[in-house]
């Protein structure tokens, strides 16, 4: 394992073990607002400092982009080392006691995604990339689906409910696929939702309005496993505008062009 993934991969567990613990008296948490539908609560903050505090310890002179406390570390985030985290994705379903959400961690590495990890604390699982290195779950490797038609695909989904701004575009979106797929989920954790595609449980995804920290560790490893991340143009944007489409190579094809045929139609 690349040293610097393995440092993630503690980093994870840490903040894991931190969920974990508070899992049982959710009940109990303080739970504050940052906007419409986005929730913070002290697991949150601690699972961040716990994040934090081991990479920090490992690499003093990389920067992090955290969900959380936002940006520290020397410099600006053009470090040539950028940690992009987000301590747990998933707040609403962690808060309802609805088991899906995780750690996401990723590495940038003079702008390009180069290590990540995405951690379900509850399920145990472990997913992990290398840039170059391929995916694995649980130190197996893994790969996307194998699936070449829209109309046997199982699609995730994310609904704009924090920006507004994005749902007509998005119903947009969703009319054109949803008659032409086996199935669209929503489970509200975009981290699993990507690793989900990397390991073959969905065959694509789509959402409007994402934050650098939502996919960047998921990204890499569609990636890896050999799937297509692009912005809703088919181009690189996608950690800049929010905005991502991610399957299989067929797949990712297929989606695009039934959100085009639908355009057009209308």
């Amino acid at each position: 394992m690349h040293p610097m993934l393995n440092t993630a991969t503690r980093a994870a567990r840490a903040a894991g073990t931190v969920i974990l613990r508070h899992m049982d008296r959710v009940q109990d948490l303080s739970v504050d607002a940052k906007g419409r539908n986005d929730f913070v609560t002290d697991v949150d903050r601690k699972a961040e400092v716990a994040i934090i505090q081991t990479l920090h310890k490992a690499y003093p002179k990389h920067g992090i982009l955290a969900e959380e406390s936002g940006y520290n570390g020397p410099g600006d985030v053009r470090d040539e080392y950028l940690w992009i985290i987000d301590p747990l994705d998933g707040t609403t379903n962690y808060i309802h006691g609805f088991p899906q959400f995780a750690v996401s961690i990723a590495l940038q590495h003079r702008g390009k995604l180069d290590q990540a990890v995405v951690y379900d604390p509850f399920k145990n699982e472990l997913f992990s990339a290398s840039r170059g290195s391929g995916a694995q779950l649980d130190g197996k490797r893994i790969h996307v689906s194998k699936e070449t038609r829209l109309e046997n695909a199982l699609l995730g989904t994310g609904f704009p409910f924090k920006e507004m701004e994005h749902l007509d575009r998005y119903m947009e979106t969703f009319r054109a696929l949803i008659t032409q797929t086996a199935g669209i989920r929503r489970a509200g954790a975009a981290a699993l939702d990507l690793a989900y595609v990397a390991c073959g449980r969905l065959d694509g995804f789509w959402e409007f309005g994402l934050q650098p920290w939502d996919m960047a560790a998921g990204a890499l490893l569609v990636e890896e496993a050999g799937g297509i991340v692009a912005d809703m143009t088919g181009g690189n944007n996608y950690l800049e505008s929010g905005n991502v489409m991610i399957g299989t190579p067929k797949i990712h094809e297929a989606m695009q062009k039934a959100i085009l045929a639908k355009q057009a139609h209308e």
